[in-house]
């Protein structure tokens, strides 16, 4: 790739010689090589620790977890405040920013953005004075594994670096798939170092995938669509502020994911959408805090694209250091705000309407025509010629499945405690334990009237749609089954884990298919025989069962629907199939 004028103004202005010699310290492999190639996980770990060594006051090095294949973790805590463990940083009030690179990690522009802006920032080169106001936590690579999958071909769609790692982890987890269900242990390890310092902002780094044109930037905030009301408020705040930063650097930032309405098609324009909790804005809002998606544009090159990353880190710091104080408030409120949820309306899902708005967007000139290879319509793009494009985008998004909160909370029952009770505490979740010998208690309970299993595998589990809706009844609650309050700050988190139409809570993961399956079964010639008493015994029923067979023709054709039908009104039926294994309660244990 050729260094651009924007790569030498780049490299003046944050003083970073491309033409270091490898023994300067505190530079990367990148920088010297001039932004060409990005270094192996060792030079992860060589420039954390050289990092403490040249700044023990303001930079700590950690490890917070291990990969499946035995790498070390790491983060470093930057701060002038003198707090550099999670501990000192709660004690002192300090807010504290979670800069996170390389979930996907061929998509490692994060990495060596953030080594550059973190030396700048304790250098006193940028975002002068802001580490007087936070801790900035920079897990240079997430997804440490992948990136050791290291090969030139991982990302054809993507320009730089010369060799990057691979998406997936070694176990092959899509880490941006696994902030609720948790399956990773390396998401087990970043929600623990969650749980334990309680960023006040989550900054999640990535590389888009995606056509070719001009903006070189998405910034995607949350809490904005979804969340605390105040919270969003902010929110939309912090995004359009870095948004102007950005500008001002001579980026065009846009505030929504750049992925065609129709895979391949400029035409078909833009959809913004709400992430579910799966994804890292889906998930931070549901803990009342605020989380931020930014994605370079692939076909920038790196050097570009580390310029722009860097950027956007200096300008995060300023925006912590100006407003931590104040977001910290409101998230404090947010935080009081969820305690009384109880009985109130909470949306599980969202949808983007139809309404639709007309936008000019930068693109190039392109053609699309019929390709002897697939069959189908192709799209070249020519780079070399500029052009705005006129395209629709749907940008309104609403609420789309509601449900009320339980008054008291969610009982999980004794059989299911032990697993539930350490997804729970993955995620730093409030439960009892129930103490009292076992008992009936009036709750509710969600009985599946319609179930969807996923057709393939997908992340490893089955995953499980269903539809119902919650009744009272009285039923057996046994010591040692599990409480989990509604009245918690994170209570937006706890109902999108238990309740069970939710997209990402854990029976949607396939968590709690065993009830959806059925396990007992009558011969058909016994279930004919307790047919034929049934319909001899109760006139009721026999015009029951005639008038489904008059009106359901599936029903009329199928002989084993019309068993089951007899089936369920005997006494053998199991009472507990598609009995979702969780209740809702309006008590307090």
């Amino acid at each position: 790739m050729i260094r651009s004028a924007i790569l030498l103004a780049f490299a003046a202005s944050t003083s970073l010689a491309s033409a270091a010699p490898a023994s300067a310290p505190l530079t990367t492999i990148s920088e010297r090589s001039g932004f060409q190639t990005t270094g192996r996980y060792d030079e992860v770990v060589a420039l954390c620790a050289q990092f403490q060594k040249a700044y023990p006051k303001q930079v700590r090095c950690f490890e917070f977890g291990r990969t499946p294949e035995g790498r070390p973790m790491l983060a470093l805590a930057v701060t002038r405040t003198g707090a550099l463990s999670a501990e000192q940083a709660k004690k002192k009030g300090v807010p504290v920013l979670l800069v996170q690179g390389g979930i996907h990690a061929g998509e490692i522009d994060g990495k060596d953005a953030g080594f550059l802006a973190l030396r700048d920032a304790l250098e006193g080169k940028a975002a002068a004075g802001a580490l007087d106001k936070q801790v900035l936590l920079f897990v240079p690579v997430f997804n440490v594994d992948g990136h050791e999958r290291f090969g030139k071909n991982n990302r054809p769609n993507q320009r730089g670096p010369v060799e990057m790692g691979w998406r997936t982890t070694a176990q092959n987890y899509n880490l941006n798939r696994d902030y609720v269900k948790a399956d990773a242990p390396e998401m087990q390890a970043m929600l623990a170092l969650v749980n334990a310092w309680d960023p006040l902002a989550y900054v999640d780094l990535h590389v888009t995938d995606g056509a070719k044109f001009q903006p070189d930037i998405s910034i995607q905030v949350e809490p904005v669509h979804g969340g605390d009301e105040a919270l969003k408020v902010a929110g939309a705040a912090l995004q359009t502020n870095v948004m102007a930063d950005l500008k001002a650097k001579g980026s065009d930032p846009k505030p929504y994911y750049i992925s065609f309405a129709k895979e391949d098609d400029p035409m078909s324009g833009f959809v913004d959408s709400m992430s579910t909790p799966r994804f890292s804005t889906g998930y931070f809002l549901l803990r009342n805090r605020f989380a931020m998606l930014v994605e370079t544009h692939s076909w920038k090159d790196y050097p570009t694209r580390v310029r722009i990353t860097y950027n956007t880190i200096v300008s995060l710091l300023s925006q912590v250091a100006q407003h931590g104080k104040e977001w910290q408030k409101l998230t404090k409120e947010a935080d009081a705000r969820a305690l009384t949820m109880a009985g109130s309306d909470f949306p599980l899902s969202y949808r983007t309407t139809f309404n639709t708005k007309t936008i000019e967007f930068p693109g190039y000139a392109y053609v699309r025509e019929h390709s002897e290879v697939s069959g189908g319509l192709w799209t070249r793009y020519d780079e070399s010629k500029p052009q705005m494009w006129t395209v629709p985008l749907r940008d309104e998004i609403v609420p789309e499945l509601k449900v009320t909160a339980p008054l008291g909370g969610y009982i999980v029952p004794l059989a299911q405690a032990a697993w539930v009770g350490a997804k729970l505490k993955q995620h730093g979740v409030d439960f009892k334990v129930i103490k009292q010998d076992e008992m009936l208690a009036e709750v509710e309970t969600f009985r599946a009237s319609k179930t969807k299993l996923g057709t393939q595998s997908f992340e490893g589990h089955q995953t499980l749609a269903v539809e119902g809706d919650w009744s009272r009844e009285r039923r057996a609650v046994a010591k040692g089954a599990l409480f989990v309050p509604i009245a918690q700050p994170k209570a937006r988190l706890v109902m999108t884990m238990l309740e069970p139409r939710g997209a990402d809570g854990l029976l949607a993961w396939g968590e709690f298919n065993n009830a959806f399956e059925r396990k007992e079964y009558m011969e058909d010639y016994v279930a004919e025989e307790v047919a034929r008493d049934q319909l001899e015994a109760n006139p009721a029923l026999r015009a029951e069962f005639q008038k489904k067979l008059d009106t359901d023709a599936e029903f009329n054709k199928s002989p084993a629907k019309r068993l089951e039908f007899f089936a369920k009104r005997h006494a053998s039926w199991d009472e507990r199939y598609n009995l979702y294994p969780v209740m809702r309660t309006a008590q307090q244990y």
